[in-house]
């Protein structure tokens, strides 16, 4: 997986979440609970390293989504 950039958290109210699990139904109910709670880029796939046990997700957070000041 590559590195997370500053681009990633350019702004206050972003973030960014590896979720590590066992397998991809692990990875991605966390990504529902989650999903239910802020709004998320939601993943598509999972990654798996070689060498590394388990899967890793990542996903991107707006922290304040129903914001409006104009700003995306």
């Amino acid at each position: 997986m590559r590195p997370i950039s500053e681009a990633h958290v350019a702004r206050q109210e972003m973030a960014v979440v590896e979720v590590a699990a066992l397998d991809d139904a692990t990875a991605f109910a966390a990504q529902e609970l989650l999903a239910e709670r802020c709004a998320i880029a939601a993943a598509e796939r999972t990654v798996r390293e070689p060498g590394e046990p388990g899967v890793r997700l990542r996903l991107f957070f707006e922290l304040h989504p129903d914001r409006d000041d104009g700003e995306p």
